[in-house]
């Protein structure tokens, strides 16, 4: 059986810099805090990555990461959202360089680690994704 991907279905938009599915923003917080742990996997493994990448939080990245990976269901799906999540991480940094000294002179060791937290996600996050949209028939 094959899926169309839900996020060719499901329009995107941007709010305070960051692009989600239109489905996170209308989202109640119960849903949302269901659904979306901030960086890492849930559990004690979930405590070695942090929320920030040298002090800068970058946890509604990865909300919006988990949520597009709960309602995923393709391989194009998985990348999408990855992609979303790198983009996301990349406009926090940029917004924070724009308009901190502290932000500008970090900006690069903060791309350099978002760019680890994407590879990451791309490599480790097959196994979780697959798992959770697989259908048995």
């Amino acid at each position: 059986m094959s899926r169309e991907p839900v996020y060719t279905l499901i329009p995107f938009e941007r709010r305070g810099g960051l692009s989600a599915p239109k489905t996170y923003w209308d989202a109640p917080t119960v849903r949302k805090d269901a659904n979306c742990n901030g960086c890492g996997t849930g559990g004690w493994k979930g405590e070695l990555v942090p929320d920030t990448i040298w002090g800068l939080c970058v946890t509604s990245a990865c909300n919006i990461h988990d949520w597009m990976y709960a309602e995923g269901s393709t391989g194009d799906d998985k990348d999408r959202a990855d992609l979303t999540f790198l983009a996301n991480m990349l406009a926090l940094i940029d917004h924070d360089a724009e308009t901190s000294l502290i932000g500008r002179v970090l900006a690069p060791l903060r791309r350099w680690r978002a760019w680890h937290y994407y590879e990451a996600v791309r490599y480790a996050g097959q196994g979780p994704f697959f798992r959770s949209v697989l259908v048995i028939e």
